[in-house]
């Protein structure tokens, strides 16, 4: 397992865990990141992300995506 964070553009990922306070893990959950679901970074730039997740896209910071394990 790995941060989000350093996913390979372009591949798709499944998430396996997503850590955090329950807070952050209620906002993620609300954004479409769940545990079993997939992810595709498209562009990574200082650690922030955009994501594609759900066929929407998602744009998180570095200590967001640091809390995805993929």
């Amino acid at each position: 397992m790995m941060p989000l964070c350093y996913a390979t553009p372009g591949e798709e990922s499944v998430i396996r865990k997503i850590g955090g306070s329950p807070e952050v893990k209620k906002h993620l959950e609300n954004l479409g990141f769940a545990v079993g679901g997939t992810a595709t970074v498209i562009t990574s730039l200082n650690g922030n992300v955009i994501v594609k997740v759900k066929e929407s896209r998602v744009a998180i910071d570095g200590e967001m995506a640091r809390k995805i394990m993929i």
